[in-house]
């Protein structure tokens, strides 16, 4: 597969997707890729946390509306 070709099928994924697409490709530069020498290898807490939100939030807005307001037995004032 060509670079362009590939480019232009993750410009054609939503942006979620896309997100996925470069966790992934960092996954593998970590794995089997040289880390250049002025790049940090940890991640900060900051950055650590924002990863693990983002991938536990991942695929939710696909997930169905189990319950309405009208489910709700007190409302927030």
């Amino acid at each position: 597969m060509r670079f362009e070709e590939l480019v232009a099928k993750v410009s054609r994924l939503p942006s979620v997707r896309q997100q996925e697409v470069m966790d992934f490709v960092a996954f593998l530069e970590q794995r089997y890729g040289e880390v250049p020498e002025n790049v940090e290898a940890d991640w900060s807490e900051n950055q650590f946390q924002a990863m693990s939100l983002n991938q536990a939030m991942r695929g939710l807005e696909d997930e169905p509306e189990l319950y309405s307001e009208d489910d709700l037995k007190e409302r927030w004032q």
